[in-house]
């Protein structure tokens, strides 16, 4: 029996949602002051969160994006662009993680809207000035393959924040066309 069996470790399903619109990504700033002891605090994401149980990437993602900013969009509207594994992201919990990432291309007028979310400011940030944000190190690994709408899939292990290995590869297959 390995430790996922036992219990003694846990994998956390999740999603990322990117969506994009007129050249820009709607990110996140996990700033929310009611938020205290916030994992991801000052740090800027895509939205998404945990898989409820039961529910299938794709509804998380839907449900996720409508939770975080108010989009309600159809599951079809949705593309995945592959998984990514975090080993121990959350050691203080013996937990790793398994996210789902997905685009959304939205049409240009929506740029130009103010949304707002539960854990932080949303921001409608250029494709080009997303990697400088103050985004997990990791994340600097895959977000060309979202910004390029690359399929790919990896695996990051992280060690007191930073990026100790890191595996990104590009999919030959797209996953949302299997």
């Amino acid at each position: 029996m390995n430790d996922f069996e036992s219990g003694a470790r846990k994998l956390i399903p999740a999603v990322l949602v990117y969506a994009r619109s007129a050249g820009r990504i709607l990110m996140v700033h996990r700033n929310a002051a009611d938020r205290p002891g916030d994992f991801h605090a000052g740090k800027w994401n895509g939205l998404g969160g945990k898989l409820e149980p039961g529910e299938s990437p794709l509804e998380a993602a839907r449900r996720e994006l409508a939770e975080e900013s108010g989009l309600e969009v159809r599951e079809s509207d949705l593309r995945n662009l592959g998984w990514l594994l975090f080993p121990d992201f959350k050691p203080h919990r013996s937990e790793d993680w398994l996210c789902f990432v997905f685009v959304l291309d939205l049409p240009d007028s929506w740029a130009g809207k103010t949304l707002s979310g539960p854990e932080g400011d949303l921001h409608w940030v250029p494709e080009a000035d997303v990697p400088a944000l103050n985004v997990w190190p990791g994340d600097r690994q895959f977000l060309p393959h979202v910004l390029k709408r690359e399929a790919f899939h990896g695996t990051l292990w992280y060690r007191d924040g930073q990026v100790a290995r890191a595996q990104i590869e590009r999919l030959a297959v797209d996953p949302s066309s299997l």
